[in-house]
């Protein structure tokens, strides 16, 4: 299966829903995903105070794009802080995070199989 097929739509009819680790100060808004590969595309958003440290270093078997929108968050593992107006492209395997933001953070996310 593939994602499905969508015309413009607007990004605001679609809900936050917490994301994985249950943390309601971290939420995703799913535009488009394919069930059957995790592949996605998606809002990320972190609440000012939002903490990923009880989920620990992230690595995914998939690549993931990022594009920070509004606000900041830190990489509690580099000890850096990444802006609006920043991206990453991360390859299957490479570590990241946990993170933490003061002021909340919104990126955008997509991620596919190679």
């Amino acid at each position: 299966m593939a994602k499905p097929e969508y015309e413009f739509f607007p990004v605001a009819d679609v809900d936050y829903t917490v994301c994985p680790g249950d943390d309601p100060k971290i939420t995703e808004r799913i535009l488009s995903s394919d069930p059957d590969t995790g592949v996605a595309t998606r809002i990320l958003r972190y609440e000012p105070g939002a903490d990923s440290t009880p989920m620990g270093v992230q690595k995914h078997d998939f690549w993931e794009e990022v594009y920070i929108l509004e606000g900041s968050f830190t990489d509690l593992s580099l000890n850096r802080t990444f802006t609006a107006g920043m991206y990453a492209c991360r390859p299957p395997g490479m570590p990241h995070g946990p993170w933490r933001t003061d002021e909340g953070v919104v990126t955008f996310e997509v991620r596919y199989r190679a």
